[in-house]
């Protein structure tokens, strides 16, 4: 067993007392491995992190400081169940006996009756028997980063000699399905596998074979290396629809292998008619429950859809802690856990006003949109665009989450009725 050291005693919380029935709860997406990856995604938002944060050849997080993080994050939080999240970067570049130790001090700090879980976002490369027996004992969820068959996955997802992936990843699918270990699948929509929504979603389905699946939108604006999210000039924001608002055009605002807007209202509305028609009730599509549970009125099922944000932070090797995974910025950096208690920063009243802001800062245009309560202006590192009138603060996916959910809207009779329910149970 690897000895503990010894760390002075947390800060004392100084959250304000609850109501009856209510707890405390938040989620932290934890880098142990800072923004080190052993791939080279083209699209990667946060392999430019090792510069902008200067982590130096070797970003590790040092095991007081893993305590530190365990103690404190189990501390603040009174709800039935605690989630720790692994991502990077790649997380299992940390090795195994870094995993051994964080469920050995998981179990040493968690509050009796209360429930610990652990998910690992992974690109696979490094998974083996060994890797894929530890976390079918310990019950980790797994994510793995998947594009689509080959020649689209290939597209942007290569080695750091650029090499590429596929095989790799597809072994390290097998390896789950070998040992029973449960997974999603992460699949990144870029301008390339956009226009292949059919072909990307039976691909996963019927291949892949997880039990969610996840699209996530590529979108970055060309500074996103250098510029952080809302630090934009608004003088220099293009129109939405307008080609600087846009891939692959003149000047455009965005990366290049960003999904175009239209491409991505494309990309779900198709997905979505061929799991209405022959997979409804049998295959779990994150985005298409998540926007049912809306239409019900039962809330967003994630942060990007619902109305107020914040309570989804990011922790980095070095024990700092930021407002989100997409926020890992200084302008953003909340303060280290070594100066502050954990559950201070995720409640802090800058937090909340970083989570009230997703809203209180939507412009005009989409105050008066139909869709409002399935979009709230979807997440605010998009927010680079103007409205047709010129206003800033548009999100720039606008056009296809507008299509999108006019065809979810369109469809509700026929997925309610197969719920036993009407339209009168609608939000809309």
């Amino acid at each position: 067993m690897i000895p503990i050291h010894p760390l002075d005693q947390d800060p004392r919380l100084t959250l304000p007392a609850l109501e009856e029935g209510d707890f405390y709860a938040f989620h932290v997406m934890i880098k142990p491995a800072g923004a080190q990856c052993n791939l080279d995604c083209a699209y990667c938002f946060y392999l430019h992190k090792e510069d902008l944060l200067q982590q130096g050849k070797l970003p590790r997080m040092s095991e007081s400081l893993l305590e530190a993080h365990i103690r404190q994050y189990i501390a603040a939080q009174t709800g039935p169940e605690v989630v720790f999240t692994w991502q990077g970067g790649e997380p299992t570049l940390m090795g195994l006996d870094f995993f051994r130790r964080v469920v050995e001090l998981q179990a040493r700090h968690a509050k009796p009756g209360q429930a610990i879980a652990n998910d690992l976002q992974t690109n696979g490369i490094l998974l083996d028997d060994e890797w894929c027996a530890f976390l079918k004992q310990h019950r980790f969820l797994v994510g793995l980063s998947i594009d689509g068959p080959a020649a689209l996955h290939d597209a942007y997802r290569y080695s750091k000699g650029g090499k590429p992936t596929f095989e790799r990843v597809m072994a390290a699918v097998q390896l789950l399905h070998r040992h029973a270990i449960t997974f999603n699948a992460l699949c990144v929509v870029n301008r390339l596998n956009a226009r292949k929504p059919i072909d990307v979603y039976r691909f996963l389905r019927d291949e892949v074979r997880p039990r969610i699946i996840q699209f996530l939108p590529a979108v970055e604006p060309v500074s996103f290396r250098a510029v952080a999210p809302g630090y934009w000039n608004p003088d220099e924001l293009p129109v939405s629809g307008s080609p600087r608002a846009r891939p692959g055009q003149p000047d455009s605002v965005v990366a290049d292998w960003s999904v175009d807007p239209e491409d991505w209202g494309y990309f779900l509305t198709r997905v979505w008619e061929e799991w209405l028609k022959r997979d409804f009730g049998r295959v779990f599509v994150d985005q298409f429950e998540n926007v049912i549970s809306q239409l019900l009125g039962r809330g967003a099922q994630n942060c990007v859809s619902g109305q107020i944000c914040g309570k989804a932070l990011a922790i980095e090797h070095d024990g700092s802690l930021y407002s989100c995974d997409h926020f890992v910025y200084p302008e953003y950096r909340l303060g280290h856990i070594r100066e502050v208690h954990e559950g201070d920063m995720a409640f802090s009243e800058r937090q909340q006003a970083f989570g009230f802001a997703k809203y209180q800062t939507l412009p005009a245009y989409c105050r008066g949109c139909r869709y409002l309560q399935l979009c709230w202006g979807e997440c605010p590192k998009n927010r680079f665009v103007k409205t047709p009138d010129g206003e800033a603060g548009l999100n720039y996916l606008c056009p296809g989450l507008k299509k999108f959910y006019a065809r979810i809207v369109a469809d509700r009779a026929v997925f309610l009725g197969r719920m036993g329910m009407s339209t009168g149970n609608c939000i809309i």
